[in-house]
């Protein structure tokens, strides 16, 4: 069997060193070359066409969000992401997220050790060789006028649950969507905090919809977005209230879809709309059975469109879908499922 080739790219020497020296280590892994900025990265990349790229966010003469932009123009590929866990870090890889890399890993900090890291970029690897890469080309709705959100109780809910490619899936999804969708919107992606918060701020910078992270009580409301908080399951009250709790992690995260799917079939019923985004493993699977068994629908995403095609998956091979489809058309189906009367939004390419 063939070895992944790697080009590791951080303007860390030290970084460089031991990240190639322990991916070449691993029996299905060589590393191929190492850069120390952007622009070493896309002339290495057209010269030794590697699998998978991991790529430093913060770098001189070319950062590696503006190199991911060049690759994913001109050879896409998958890339995982090396970034600090700080305020500007997190935007930054949220960025990269929504813009085509398959993942990140957090840089090694006081908490996190130099081994953790490895391991868990080791991994990542492994995954990213497996994605689906899209090109960087992603388009997203026009800002259009934002009412305001409605008091009471939500007629409807929408309940989206994504992990790995799942922030470039939700760019997808939540700009399409119109700002006057009859319904409130909760979404749950596998990310850690301060990442969920960053999501939350990027999303809201391009939807038509408000977008921000969840806190304890709020409302969910119709025509806003709520994202769960990294490391908190979130919960929803027959009064829609949000709730938030550190419980043990389900499917071995949290927050987990399972928690919020259960909730808020438990205090809607038929009236929530599940729709299940790339990812690995089957997070929000068991949750599914419970909606479809209160007269609810889902939707889940195509493997064609789907980064990692294992929670929609899941799903589907459960025969617990109404919809399967292609990242690009889910939220005219939400619409549609709604019983929304309001048209598509109008779409413009985004500026990179």
């Amino acid at each position: 069997m063939s070895r992944l080739r790697v080009l590791v790219v951080d303007d860390s020497a030290f970084m460089r060193y031991t990240i190639s020296h322990h991916l070449s280590g691993q029996p299905d892994m060589e590393v191929v070359g190492l850069a120390g900025n952007g622009l070493e990265a896309i002339e290495q990349i057209e010269a030794l066409r590697p699998d998978v790229v991991t790529l430093d966010v913060e770098m001189p003469k070319l950062d590696g969000l503006r190199a991911l932009r060049q690759i994913m123009e001109k050879n896409p590929l998958p890339v995982v992401m090396m970034s600090s866990l700080t305020k500007e870090g997190a935007a930054a890889t949220v960025e990269a997220l929504t813009s085509g890399a398959v993942d990140f890993v957090a840089k090694p900090t006081q908490t996190i050790s130099v081994h953790q890291v490895l391991d868990e970029l080791t991994e990542k690897v492994r995954q990213a060789a497996r994605a689906k890469v899209r090109s960087g080309s992603l388009f997203g709705a026009v800002k259009r006028r934002r009412p305001r959100a409605e008091g009471g109780v939500p007629e409807r809910i929408v309940l989206i649950g994504s992990s790995t490619g799942g922030p470039g899936a939700l760019r997808e999804v939540i700009t399409r969507l119109p700002g006057e969708l009859q319904a409130g919107v909760l979404v749950v992606q596998h990310m850690p905090p301060n990442f969920t918060r960053s999501l939350a701020e990027r999303l809201d910078q391009l939807s038509s919809l408000p977008v921000r992270e969840a806190e304890r009580g709020d409302r969910v409301a119709s025509g806003q977005v709520l994202v769960a908080p990294g490391g908190l399951h979130m919960t929803l009250n027959r009064s829609a209230e949000v709730l938030l709790n550190e419980g043990p992690p389900v499917n071995g995260v949290r927050p987990a879809v399972d928690v919020t799917l259960l909730s808020a079939v438990a205090a809607f019923g038929e009236r929530v709309l599940g729709v299940i985004l790339t990812g690995m493993g089957h997070d929000g699977r068991d949750a599914a059975r419970a909606l479809k068994g209160a007269g609810g629908r889902l939707i889940a995403q195509d493997e064609a469109t789907s980064t990692v095609y294992g929670m929609p998956r899941s799903v589907v091979e459960a025969g617990l879908a109404d919809r399967v489809l292609p990242v690009d058309e889910i939220a005219d189906a939400i619409c549609d499922m709604l019983g929304d009367p309001v048209g598509k939004p109008q779409l413009t390419r985004l500026a990179q």
